[in-house]
């Protein structure tokens, strides 16, 4: 799971800083940055924050942090045929 790299990518896209999504998420951006770098796991009232503060529901953000090695190795060529549409999807939806 890459959920730093969501996170940032998002951020990112919505042209927002570090500081200004840190301020509005009430963290430090010292913090955000551990996160965005997958050095920081944080616990589920902050990414709560964080998806109100992207305007992404929490369980997309979930879900586009995704890799194979998330899914169970039987259902993982399933996983790489729909991974990409599906996401491509999502994008559209949320303006990713």
């Amino acid at each position: 799971m890459d959920l730093g790299t969501v996170i940032k990518n998002i951020r990112k896209d919505r042209q927002q800083t570090q500081n200004e999504l840190a301020a509005n998420c009430d963290i430090t951006q010292t913090y955000l940055s551990q996160i965005e770098g997958n050095k920081k796991e944080p616990n589920l009232s902050v990414l709560k924050k964080i998806s109100a503060c992207l305007d992404v529901p929490l369980p997309v953000l979930f879900f586009l942090s995704l890799n194979e090695q998330d899914i169970d190795p039987n259902k993982r060529e399933a996983f790489k045929l729909l991974n990409l549409p599906l996401k491509n999807l999502v994008g559209d939806v949320f303006g990713l």
